[in-house]
């Protein structure tokens, strides 16, 4: 993967505002556009770049409760359970992870009713031996953002 200085700082922009026009990327760069958009387009095709979003704050648009979840699976049944909770619309983020649970999940929810129906609805998966549920009591820090160079 041939990604330069350049590319790095192009990324950085886009991080920073996907809004952020080409031209505006081109000035400060001294490139033209027509090379920025060739640059971005490559770095989509080679999967650098895999969307572009906004962030949104979560409480403001009602979902209150962040939980985090500790999945140990029985058996081989580890990626099934995996694409099953990744699923669920609630779910933000799902690892798979080394240590005494398989899997770790990230999940927004709107009430504890919610939450309670997205814990009950997992247990009945066969192959889940035992789960732990944290609530997050406050976000501190939550970003998707990569420190580039």
């Amino acid at each position: 993967m041939d990604i330069d200085d350049t590319d790095i700082i192009i990324l950085k922009e886009l991080q920073e505002d996907f809004t952020t026009s080409y031209r505006d990327i081109a000035k400060k760069l001294g490139l033209s556009v027509g090379t920025v958009h060739n640059r971005v387009k490559k770095l989509k095709e080679i999967g650098v770049i895999k969307s572009f979003a906004a962030v949104l704050d979560a409480e403001k648009l009602g979902f209150e409760l962040t939980a985090v979840l500790l999945i140990q699976v029985e058996g081989g049944d580890i990626i099934e359970v995996e694409r099953a909770i990744a699923k669920s619309k609630s779910v933000v983020a799902v690892y798979d992870t080394t240590g005494e649970f398989d899997i770790i999940a990230i999940a927004k929810f709107r009430s504890r009713d919610d939450l309670n129906t997205f814990i009950k609805e997992t247990l009945k998966m066969g192959a889940i031996k035992r789960t732990v549920t944290s609530i997050a009591l406050n976000v501190v820090k939550e970003e998707n953002r990569l420190n580039l160079r």
